[in-house]
């Protein structure tokens, strides 16, 4: 019995349809047309098509409503998959089950029972598990009046139907059970019920059992440039644009090899093999729905703190441990701290693991590009709200990407953003706040590579803006942008005194003239390197 976490949209249930085709015992007719070209197939496992399987999708099953209703929901449900399972296997089990409308445990208790009088085992895949839960966290339901405890609690629905299946394990009719979801938190909620299952989601060997490896990935845009007629350049170009925006999810500590989304990847190159392109938009719109994630996130303790530091520094987020039992009572309830935080972050996809630290704690960071701009926009609209806001900042924006005239940009932080953090957020700003501030307002991933700490030669640039190599045709500008940050310690001024000098007073302060002098030789130094690493 085995339970398999990953980020929503990430394959799951792709792989859960795999395991049915490969278990089924009616589909061993199948078996060479499914798998003989695989390495399964040429090599199978001494159990393949040797199962009745069984899918739930708790997706399926309306959360709306009181304890009540979500539970003749859930029982409805079921009892349809029960029906549709037994009049596809009914010459296996050689009758059909009694149906109780009202009960469907009782109704699976029946099919549980007819499945060991045929001398068959069950396979139960079950989909979404934690369906309830997410609605929960998410603050879609109203969490003192919710249904959740009621269908968890006690002899709740939820509680009472893995507390059959825990039973029916083995002997009782139920040969093998896996489950998917994206959090641990409805597991904890189930454990006194549910306790048999193992956790295979952080282990090493299942790191990329779902997403693609890049060897994977080049195979295939190979095939595609042939197909289109263009050159070995054009595939080799799609790869490392993929690696850019969708590669780095790590979710072992000891994984050698960073997987690619795969819903990003197959969008990709869906459009890159049906207008043998690159797609002008990087993101696919089917993730847009973590933004709400992150939302969510943003309102917990220790939220924002944790969503601008995985933002404006590669390393910033350590914690000692992922962690992997908390219920929905923590959730609403428990003292909640960075690391309660990152975790949730990790189960989401929106932090991955990224090593460890000299102090042996995990590193969590930000995957890849696409879930960059999830952040930056993210952030802007913490911020920056209103509509007008958001105009400003393009227009500021575009006179950057296309004049190179800073001004616009650097008056509108000055006047606009910084208003928004609180006294004592200014109290702990640094250069990071800086740069935060500008990746927010620059980010965008359909004309450029959009870096920030990018590693050349031994050194580190600030915030890099490199035009995508497929919008090069365009009048834009590669960007290199170098941040300083003085304190009013090091300026020998104190928070009045500054207020009422103009700019020319404070760039004339020798601590500021410093600065400059500083950021002017790290950029000259980096222009150089830049041009090595990325030509002209």
């Amino acid at each position: 019995q085995l339970l398999f976490l990953r980020p929503r949209r990430f394959g799951k249930s792709l792989l859960l349809s795999m395991l049915e085709n490969y278990y089924d015992i009616n589909k061993a007719d199948r078996f060479e047309e499914l798998f003989g070209g695989l390495a399964i197939g040429k090599d199978p496992t001494e159990e393949h098509n040797r199962y009745l399987v069984m899918k739930w999708d708790f997706s399926g099953v309306s959360p709306a409503g009181g304890t009540e209703a979500v539970t003749e929901s859930l029982y409805r449900y079921l009892n349809l998959r029960i029906e549709a399972f037994s009049d596809y296997y009914r010459e296996a089990l050689g009758d059909a089950p009694r149906l109780e409308p009202q009960d469907a445990i009782a109704s699976f208790q029946s099919l549980l029972a007819l499945i060991q009088k045929s001398g068959h085992s069950l396979y139960l895949l079950i989909d979404e598990y934690d369906n309830f839960a997410n609605e929960l966290m998410m603050g879609h339901r109203n969490p003192e009046k919710d249904h959740y405890r009621g269908l968890l609690a006690g002899e709740g629905a939820m509680k009472a139907l893995f507390k059959t299946i825990k039973m029916a394990a083995g002997s009782g009719g139920v040969g093998r059970v896996f489950i998917t979801g994206v959090s641990p938190v409805a597991m904890s909620d189930l454990t006194s019920a549910y306790n048999v299952a193992r956790n295979i989601y952080i282990e090493d060997r299942f790191n990329s059992l779902c997403g693609f490896r890049e060897s994977e990935i080049a195979a295939m845009t190979s095939t595609i440039a042939g197909e289109c007629g263009l050159p070995q350049a054009r595939a080799d170009q799609a790869v490392t644009m993929m690696r850019t925006f969708y590669d780095g999810y790590r979710f072992s500590r000891r994984a050698g090899e960073a997987i690619h989304n795969p819903t990003l990847t197959l969008y990709f190159l869906d459009i890159f093999q049906r207008e043998c392109r690159h797609p002008d938009e990087i993101l696919d719109h089917n993730l847009a729905m973590d933004r709400g994630k992150m939302r969510y996130i943003a309102q917990l303790p220790f939220g924002r703190e944790v969503i601008f530091a995985a933002l404006a520094d590669s390393e910033s987020v350590c914690v000692p441990r992922i962690a992997d039992r908390f219920g929905v009572e923590d959730m609403l309830h428990a003292r909640k701290d960075t690391d309660f935080v990152a975790s949730l972050l990790y189960y989401f996809g929106i932090l991955t693991l990224g090593g460890m630290s000299p102090f042996g704690e995990m590193i969590l960071r930000i995957p890849n590009l696409v879930i960059r701009k999830l952040y930056a926009e993210s952030i802007q609209e913490m911020l920056l709200p209103e509509a007008q806001d958001s105009d400003m900042v393009r227009r500021a924006a575009e006179a950057l990407y296309q004049r190179g005239d800073m001004a616009p940009l650097r008056d509108f932080v000055e006047q606009k953003y910084f208003k928004v953090f609180s006294n004592r957020d200014y109290r702990w700003s640094n250069e990071l706040t800086i740069k935060t501030a500008f990746l927010t307002l620059l980010f965008n991933d359909t004309l450029y590579i959009m870096e920030s700490e990018t590693e050349i030669q031994r050194a580190h640039t600030d915030l890099t803006m490199i035009v995508r190599p497929d919008m090069r045709e365009y009048r834009v500008l590669d960007i290199l942008i170098e941040f300083k940050f003085v304190s009013l310690n090091d300026a020998g001024l104190d928070g009045e005194t500054a207020r009422i000098m103009d700019r020319e007073a404070l760039e004339a302060l020798p601590a500021v003239q410093a600065k400059q002098r500083e950021a002017k030789t790290g950029i000259e130094r980096y222009q150089t390197r830049l041009v090595d690493k990325f030509g002209d």
